[in-house]
């Protein structure tokens, strides 16, 4: 027996001894990948030596003879901390995912190759002027140098994540830049969707006047009643299928659900609302979150004089930054770039399509999908006047297409002569706020609300380009429309002229949270569907709580936590609640519902990651907007994954008889909006108690309220998991300035899944005394002590200096690479 025990623990040691071999190895293969920053190499594609000096947070200087070898710099630099997320979002745009990922990502290559983004983009290079060619072809031979140095060097493949997907990679070409920008685009829009879901929801409800309730227009001056959906149509829709909720996403689905598109803060100060008579500027982009970062920080030393800020690898351009002379950032600016059109079979030829002139064949083409261990699927590719033809399993589609007909998208990111990168290697040039809004004019997609400062002015432009609508379209743009009826074509695009412009406005203040800018009437509105109509509230407070601002007081501003939301919705939905009812005992739900009032009660709307108040609040919300909407709305409720703040107001001030939708259609008795909100408060804290345990003051938002940075390809991956994906406890939450979107679905509903990955301030009475900050790091590589060196610091409030002082770079340099002509 003791021989046996001994062999056993022979056997068990040895093959511990093999799986610490094992993963040594397997680390060793990774580490090879992880880029040596103080290096001297020969390449191809040089002119003249170019030297980056990475400082200690391992931001790149690039510095060069020619501005063409500074952008080969930075597309070395990309490739060598990020080319596994531009490998992905390579093939994203191509529709190439299922080449390496299988058929989990079919869908999704589905519709990029609808899309055609890769196309648009190579026609775009022919429109390309020489200047701004040669960036992209200098840009594209930095990246495929550090390619060729991988291969030359076995250097791990350039990225652990190619040894288990093992991609081919052909070299970069300029049209992949173009598709980066407009793959960009398709994030920040959300147009689509929204009239999707309106015409889902205008088919579902009881009655139709309560659509403006539960997708009510952003304040404002009011919208003409929009026309019942079905009756733009003399066919039945598929009245069942549309009320099915919509299905989880395919695998790296390019297009965010909707409330998680693109949104942003930025605002500035002129000189006479700042303290030391400078302009200042802060900027705060929203994306999803993920590991590592959407955005990449770097330094270039242009002929013009050096530019910093935050780029986006694929991208030769910094999209939010500064020079000595212009600082610029960007905010979703909600601009109406998309029209569903519903296009009429010809009942007697299914390959032809309606139009004003009579019926016309598509345009179609065939591709191959090929896909990684499964048979290639052959797609055969419409396209219509109007745009691409997308399926009806896009978007849920088919449930508000009627039968004979399909639907097509109009989009101004699928223009094929894009010059948008053109406009954004000018503006970098720029030295004023004039001469930066004239160099931006050939921007295209995604359109911004474009904040600028100089060192005397500010001024926002809302950039890229809009459609041209005629007054009488039938859905003002709101939801789809017969593609055959001339009047709901779009007519061109609208002049650059007429996108709002403020230049030096008399207050000394502007800015952007998304929020309604301008009143115009249709078809000059710009919008209908706004990002924001909450955090604006805040922030005009907090600019207009002081005479005069600072870098810090911007700081302050950007992380501030406080949901005017939430003080407005309490004292509505509570008033009949608070400090009412006979004492109860302990333990018993009328004492647990009292509890959590007296908390909220005492609460001043600060989302604080160490506050229960948060949690309940939030709690609550959800379920009372899903007991109001679930009787009228059947499983399209599972759809509103997030308070509309307007329809629980417009509810309980019973606005145009809104509170209508606090009687459950299906019961007999007739309740009222405080028993709904006792009811909903009621669910919320038996659904604390059930999901975290303990007393309600020992709950803390921040353990609901966590940063979930995943890798997009190894987050879903049992134990790599622990290694690739970051987790942190945030304040914050849907409407605070200080952005933590909820992804409000899933046994987490309240994970921080849509937040400001860069934040940056930009103060021009002392430029170099600028700051900004990651939401993870500047590498990508898992091993690196670079790719979540900064999260912690972003979980704090805390930046790192925004320099363009080349000694201070070198002096605390973790590495600096000269890259040599060969």
């Amino acid at each position: 027996m003791a021989q046996v025990f001994h062999w056993l623990l022979r056997i068990t040691g040895g093959l511990i001894v093999l799986a610490l071999l094992a993963l040594f190895a397997v680390y060793l293969l990774a580490a090879r990948s992880l880029p040596d920053y103080d290096a001297r190499h020969s390449v191809t594609g040089l002119t003249a030596p170019v030297e980056i000096v990475r400082d200690n947070a391992n931001v790149p200087h690039i510095l060069g003879q020619s501005d063409a070898d500074v952008y080969f710099g930075l597309g070395y630099s990309h490739a060598q901390d990020r080319l596994w997320q531009m490998v992905v979002a390579r093939r994203t745009a191509q529709g190439r995912l299922s080449e390496v990922f299988g058929t989990r990502t079919v869908e999704t290559d589905k519709l990029m190759r609808r899309l055609d983004i890769t196309g648009a983009a190579r026609a775009s290079v022919d429109a390309l002027d020489a200047e701004t060619l040669e960036v992209l072809r200098a840009y594209s031979a930095g990246i495929n140098a550090r390619l060729a140095e991988i291969n030359e060097r076995a250097l791990g493949r350039g990225a652990p994540e190619m040894f288990l997907f093992n991609p081919s990679i052909s070299p970069w070409q300029p049209s992949d830049s173009i598709a980066m920008m407009k793959l960009l685009a398709l994030q920040v829009t959300g147009h689509l969707e929204t009239e999707v879901r309106r015409a889902r929801v205008s088919l579902v409800l009881p009655d139709a006047a309560r659509l403006a309730d539960i997708l009510p227009a952003a304040p404002g001056s009011g919208v003409a009643a929009l026309p019942d959906y079905a009756s733009l149509f003399d066919t039945p829709l598929p009245r069942l299928a549309q009320a099915q909720p919509d299905a989880a996403p395919p695998a790296l689905w390019p297009v965010a659900r909707p409330g998680l598109q693109g949104a942003s803060n930025a605002w500035a100060a002129a000189p006479k609302r700042s303290a030391a008579g400078g302009t200042i500027m802060a900027n705060d982009p929203h994306f999803a979150l993920s590991a590592p970062a959407l955005w990449y920080l770097a330094r270039l030393e242009l002929s013009t004089g050096g530019v910093i800020g935050a780029t986006i690898p694929g991208l030769p351009v910094i999209l939010s930054g500064r020079s000595q002379d212009l600082g610029w950032g960007i905010a979703a600016s909600h601009m109406d770039d998309q029209d569903l059109f519903v296009e009429r079979l010809n009942p007697d030829d299914p390959q032809q399509y309606e139009t004003p002139d009579g019926f016309r064949a598509f345009d179609t083409r065939r591709e191959i999908l090929r896909i990684k261990d499964a048979a290639p699927v052959t797609m055969t590719l419409r396209h219509t006047q109007n745009g691409p033809v997308l399926s009806g399993s896009d978007f849920q589609l088919g449930t508000v297409t009627p039968q004979n007909h399909v639907m097509a998208l109009g989009w101004t990111g699928l223009n094929r002569e894009d010059r948008s990168l053109a406009g954004w290697l000018r503006l970098m040039q720029a030295r004023t706020v004039q001469d930066a809004i004239a160099a931006i004019e050939p921007h295209v997609a995604p359109s911004f609300n474009l904040v600028l400062v100089d060192g005397v002015q500010i001024a926002m432009k809302t950039i890229g380009h809009a459609p041209r609508r005629d007054a009488e379209h039938q859905s003002q743009g709101r939801m789809p429309a017969p593609g055959w009826q001339d009047r709901n074509r779009w007519k061109g695009l609208s002049p650059y002229g007429s996108n709002p412009e403020f230049i030096q406005p008399p207050g000394g203040i502007l800015g952007s949270t998304n929020n309604k800018i301008v009143d115009r009437p249709f078809p000059l509105h710009v919008s209908f569907d706004w990002g924001d109509t909450q955090r604006v509230q805040r922030w005009t407070r907090l600019m207009q709580s002081r005479q005069v601002h600072t870098r810090d007081s911007f700081i302050e501003t950007q992380l501030d936590t406080v949901s005017p939301t939430a003080r407005t919705l309490l004292p509505l939905i509570a008033a009949d609640l608070w400090f009412t009812g006979a004492p109860a005992p302990e333990g018993t739900a009328e004492r647990r519902r009292q509890d959590a009032l007296t908390l909220l009660a005492d609460w001043n709307g600060e989302m604080n990651e160490h506050l229960p108040e948060p949690l309940i609040y939030s709690a609550w919300l959800r379920a009372l907007q899903d007991r109001l909407i679930r009787d009228e709305l059947g499983p399209l409720a599972r759809d509103f994954t997030h308070i509309e703040p307007l329809f629980i107001e417009r509810v309980y001030r019973n606005v145009d008889g809104a509170g209508a939708w606090c009687d459950v259609i299906q019961s007999a008795p007739v309740e009222t909006c405080t028993d709904i909100a006792r009811q909903a408060l009621d669910e919320a804290v038996i659904w604390l108690s059930e999901t975290y345990g303990g007393t309600l003051e020992s709950l803390r938002w921040g353990d609901a309220h966590q940063a979930t940075h995943d890798h997009p390809t190894l987050g879903d991956v049992p134990l790599l998991r622990w290694v690739v994906n970051i987790r942190q406890s945030t304040s914050g939450g849907d409407n605070t300035l200080m952005r933590g979107k909820i992804s409000g679905q899933g046994p987490a509903p309240f994970e921080n899944v849509h937040a400001a990955g860069y934040r940056g301030v930009y103060d021009f009475t002392d430029p170099d005394s600028s700051v900004f900050i990651l939401a993870t790091g500047q590498s990508g590589h898992p091993l690196s002590r670079f790719y979540d060196d900064m999260g912690e610091l972003w979980r704090r409030g805390e930046y790192i200096p925004m320099s363009l002082d080349l000694d201070l770079a070198r002096a605390a340099a973790v590495g600096i690479t000269r890259l040599m002509p060969r």
